[in-house]
């Protein structure tokens, strides 16, 4: 598809159809990323850091897969911990 930019005030735009917006699942009034990758400009939906972390965790919780791996590891302290540290 081709677009032109276009006089937006000061600055310059592209008008996106709205096909191609929601493929992307971009939705009206969403925030969104905005960076330049060598030639290319990426736009996509804003995701906050740790987005959907909770959801992840309520289904490993539901699968039991929210187990230690290493759950022999005594979590004590070891004998260089005993032998090299002065504790008080």
């Amino acid at each position: 598809m081709q677009t032109k930019i276009v006089q937006i005030g000061n600055s310059r735009g592209i008008r996106i159809p709205k096909t191609v917006l929601e493929q992307a699942g971009i939705q009206k009034d969403t925030d969104l990323d905005l960076k330049v990758e060598g030639d290319k400009i990426v736009i996509r939906p804003f995701r906050r850091p740790r987005q959907g972390w909770v959801e992840a965790f309520k289904k490993m919780h539901e699968k039991g897969d929210d187990r230690l791996l290493d759950s022999e590891i005594e979590l004590s302290s070891s004998s260089w911990d005993q032998d090299n540290w002065e504790w008080e």
